[in-house]
């Protein structure tokens, strides 16, 4: 078994749910500089990411391998989208990485228990942000193996 990208041979979906305008644009710099080939899809609400999710679902649309997540949305929190994601058999198998500019305990706390399966503090300039990406990218598409998506 391999990676995503050698198993699969195709570019990484990625779903960044963000708000704020900067992140997003810190976000895209980072991502179009990155190693690998990569499809990002940017909701700015919760409910935008859960629509784009449920329409994949119905649409038989390649899911996100990976949903990069800010807790503080307007309406639904990053949490809430975050549990329903988790709860939900036909997405709980998507890594969710939170990103915020929270290090507070309890959020730390809620995104774990709601299993999160990473937590990073967001970074505030685009050197940083490249660093994180390629974290990222390191991790989750060159060194561990994701599940296949459900059929």
């Amino acid at each position: 078994m391999s990676n995503l990208l050698i198993r699969e041979g195709r570019a990484a979906e990625i779903l960044l749910v963000e708000d704020n305008r900067g992140d997003v644009l810190l976000a895209s710099r980072a991502f179009k500089e990155a190693q690998i080939e990569n499809n990002l899809t940017v909701a700015s609400t919760a409910e935008e990411a859960l629509a784009i999710l449920r329409a994949s679902l119905e649409e038989g649309v390649r899911l996100p391998d990976i949903i990069l997540l800010d807790l503080n949305l307007p309406k639904m929190s990053g949490n809430d989208l975050l549990g329903i994601v988790k709860g939900d058999e036909a997405l709980r198998h998507i890594p969710v990485i939170i990103m915020s500019s929270s290090v507070a305990e309890i959020d730390v706390s809620r995104s774990y228990d709601r299993h999160a399966n990473a937590y990073i503090a967001k970074p505030v300039d685009l050197e940083k942000f490249r660093q994180v990406i390629s974290s990222i990218e390191q991790f989750f598409f060159m060194l561990a193996i994701l599940p296949a998506e459900k059929s």
